[in-house]
């Protein structure tokens, strides 16, 4: 009794790490989207993201050029990092929604707050 209960909770154990890794490594890959801003303005957003073992990496991309993402963490579906535009740290967060595969992502700039849905890129 006490040897089955054992292995099926190593086996239920091993199923949720490994669901957990395949959500993580979702993130992975290109993003794009826009955002309008307060004033009305729309800019494209592109994104390519790395997640690694709780960590994020990637490039933000503009038509002004490409910036690393720096501190960037992941925590399931939900993540966060920064970009540095001329020496300002721009805040980020987000959720990754893995049935619709989107990412719904907050972005701080200097106490303004935009929302942004990003599409995965085929």
């Amino acid at each position: 009794m006490k040897k089955t209960f054992f292995t099926t909770t190593a086996l239920l154990c091993c199923f949720v790490v490994c669901f957990a890794a395949a959500i993580i490594a979702d993130l992975s890959g290109k993003w794009t989207g826009s955002v309008k801003t307060p004033d009305g303005n729309e800019f494209p957003l592109s994104y390519t993201l790395k997640a690694d073992s709780g960590k994020l990496t990637g490039i933000a991309s503009s038509p002004q050029g490409d910036v690393a993402i720096t501190d960037g963490k992941t925590n399931g579906t939900d993540f966060s990092f920064n970009v540095s535009v001329n020496g300002t740290d721009i805040k980020h967060s987000g959720k990754y929604y893995t049935g619709a595969d989107t990412i719904g992502l907050d972005i701080d700039y200097q106490g303004m707050k935009m929302h942004s849905t990003l599409k995965r890129a085929q």
